[in-house]
């Protein structure tokens, strides 16, 4: 008999909230970026509710604005994931940890090197959010005058990828036999050199840190435009997109879905988790009335910085908040796929005041407001209707937000039989229902076995 078909979920936790302005709340941990006993709280909360994974967004530079915006920033300093991670898998035992690495910025060895290593350090637990990087201020802090394009970002991913799965394999399973009779501590003919060279990379190998608990951490992504589609079909386990509408969503799920077979993939070899920003109070009235607290908490600089973070090239200064928004510019070489988002959005007939507070919750995605119940309802139309696989929480205000979400809306879910009431295993690919994937030396040498 198959097993019910159950919501995946990710706690996507970001420092105070995920509100612009969500340190300003007082509910809100003011100093959470470097707080690492917040970190532990909401981590252990998520494990609590059952949740597959809490998930770091990183970027290896500050974000831009003017010093005005920046200055109101709560969210402008915070740990690097890797290492977080590291120390948060010490005081969990079953949730995964989706830490985001940039293929731009990051050199395939020691990104290998640290997944691997959080990897064995969890017990199987680490996955990898494989970005490009929009944020193009990162090229100075590693001596490029310019961004590189968007195109070339996404051709350099996908060998950075296989680059690292190379060096994952290096060492076979049963490699390390530690036989101190025969004074044999690994097999030599399991150890296997990469001698990869390529267009972008380099790299003999092997990896130095023995072959992680799960084969390979679980490799997730973000981008949806259509170079990030088709990688994502690739390569992708979990996908995190960012989706207004059930119609949108279920044109990406089925479009990605759909791309799977060509590269030899089952639909279940990925889940699909668009984002989901929950506003949750005992009744309608009350969820509405802290919707709206959160946004008047947006400073008019806060307000004018979202704008022009999307307006790029674009003279706002003769605008007032309550005009229509204008036609946004075609094209960026940042995310390509969240100004596509934000265009859908303006061109609904939104003024500009409408667009930013739209923009504020969650930066594109989706925002839902409601009673636990209402809630839960929401997010089941999706998953009943070829829209997801489960969603990545994004709480309003941290730790409240998902404190709320845990208590409130997951035993809902439960009572529903729509989300599981125990973890089913230890690593994240046993709970997320993936499968672990074999060492391509171990299969390359059992084919040449059956042909011989």
């Amino acid at each position: 008999m198959s097993q019910k078909r159950q919501f995946r979920l990710g706690a996507f936790i970001q420092a105070t909230g995920h509100h612009v302005s969500a340190w300003r709340h007082p509910e809100a941990q003011i100093d959470a970026g470097h707080n690492f006993e917040h970190y532990k709280q909401i981590t252990q909360t998520a494990e609590r509710g059952l949740f597959d994974t809490v998930f770091l967004a990183d970027s290896p530079a500050v974000w831009g604005g003017s010093p005005e915006t920046q200055s109101r920033n709560g969210k402008i300093a915070h740990f690097e994931p890797v290492t977080l991670f590291s120390a948060l898998s010490a005081v969990t035992t079953h949730i995964g940890f989706v830490s985001t690495a940039s293929t731009t910025y990051e050199e395939p060895y020691t990104l290998a090197r640290k997944f691997a290593s959080l990897d064995h350090l969890s017990n199987g637990r680490a996955a990898w959010n494989v970005v490009t990087t929009g944020n193009e201020n990162a090229a100075a802090n590693f001596g490029l005058e310019h961004h590189p394009e968007h195109s070339q970002r996404y051709e350099r991913a996908e060998e950075f990828i296989e680059v690292v799965k190379g060096l994952w394999d290096s060492w076979e399973d049963d490699a390390f036999i530690a036989d101190r009779e025969s004074g044999i501590y690994f097999e030599a003919e399991k150890l296997h050199t990469l001698n990869h060279k390529g267009k972008y990379f380099s790299v003999k190998g092997p990896l130095n840190v023995a072959r992680p608990p799960q084969g390979y951490p679980v490799i997730v992504q973000a981008g949806a435009s259509e170079p990030g589609r088709e990688l994502a079909a690739r390569t992708a386990e979990v996908i995190f997109t960012a989706n207004q509408t059930l119609a949108d969503a279920q044109e990406f799920y089925s479009d990605v879905k759909g791309r799977l077979a060509k590269y030899g993939r089952s639909p279940d070899d990925l889940k699909i988790m668009p984002g989901a920003f929950p506003v949750i109070g005992r009744t309608e009235e009350e969820a509405q009335e802290k919707y709206e607290f959160l946004q008047s908490l947006i400073h008019p600089d806060v307000a004018w910085g979202i704008l022009k973070q999307y307006y790029r090239g674009v003279d706002l200064s003769g605008y007032s908040l309550d005009d229509l928004a204008p036609e946004l510019p075609s094209s960026t070489n940042n995310n390509k796929s969240r100004l596509k988002l934000v265009k859908d959005l303006a061109s609904k007939g939104l003024t500009l005041r409408e667009l930013y507070r739209s923009l504020a919750t969650a930066r594109g995605h989706r925002t839902i407001i409601g009673t636990p119940e209402s809630i839960a309802d929401q997010l089941q139309e999706w998953f009943d209707n070829g829209a997801a696989d489960g969603f990545n929480i994004m709480p309003p205000i941290l730790p409240t937000g998902l404190d709320d979400f845990v208590n409130l809306v997951v035993p809902i879910l439960q009572k529903r039989g729509l989300f599981r009431t125990a973890y089913e295993g230890k690593t994240l690919r046993e709970n997320l229902g993936l499968r672990r994937p074999a060492n391509q030396y171990t299969i390359r040498d059992r084919e040449r076995q059956l042909v011989a």
